[in-house]
């Protein structure tokens, strides 16, 4: 019999915690992700069946254990903790029925949270997003280095970085480099 383990995208047993100077980068193991797309014609239906507001363009939404954000037109990530909702992807279907088409993501992402009074700092380093102007509950795709990121600023000093998980020790190492640079 085989005696598999869960790792971290980082490869820990545990998420990894770093703090540096007044930033904290911890990454974030607990959640559970779903892509959903409506079906051509199905919007209106699929945003009945779900027991949450969708969001619009560069905006996130919550409501209850679920929490939303718009990656593309008629699209969204859904997250919610993954001890509650580990087969969130079959939950969602179930809701949505025929109207629209889901797909589990939750290992094929990395999910990094970055907290402290340098945010901001630290960000105009490494991408070219306009995170000053970023208002709370905002999100937007662009760059880390050379990585393809979602940015989502959950509070005026705490930021969420989400990767291909394929792409995270390279993301750890960006972010923990100049980290240290502005700390």
């Amino acid at each position: 019999m085989h005696k598999l383990k869960p790792i971290t995208p980082l490869g820990g047993d545990t998420a990894r915690l770093d703090q540096i100077g007044t930033l904290s980068i911890t990454e974030v193991v607990g959640q559970a992700l779903a892509s959903i797309t409506a079906r051509e014609g199905q919007l209106g239906q699929m945003q009945e069946a779900l027991a949450l507001p969708l969001p619009g363009v560069g905006k996130s939404s919550a409501q209850g254990d679920f929490s939303a954000f718009w990656i593309g037109p008629d699209q969204w990530m859904i997250s919610a903790d993954h001890d509650q909702h580990e087969l969130l992807a079959a939950e969602l279907k179930q809701m949505v029925g025929d109207a629209a088409s889901v797909v589990e993501q939750s290992d094929g992402w990395c999910r990094f949270d970055v907290s402290g009074a340098a945010l901001c700092d630290l960000f105009e380093r490494l991408s070219n997003v306009p995170v000053r102007a970023m208002a709370r509950g905002e999100v937007i795709r662009g760059t880390i280095e050379h990585l393809g990121a979602f940015l989502w600023r959950l509070a005026d000093d705490h930021m969420a970085v989400i990767a291909p998980r394929s792409s995270a020790a390279s993301l750890h190492h960006a972010l923990v480099a100049v980290a240290r640079s502005v700390a």
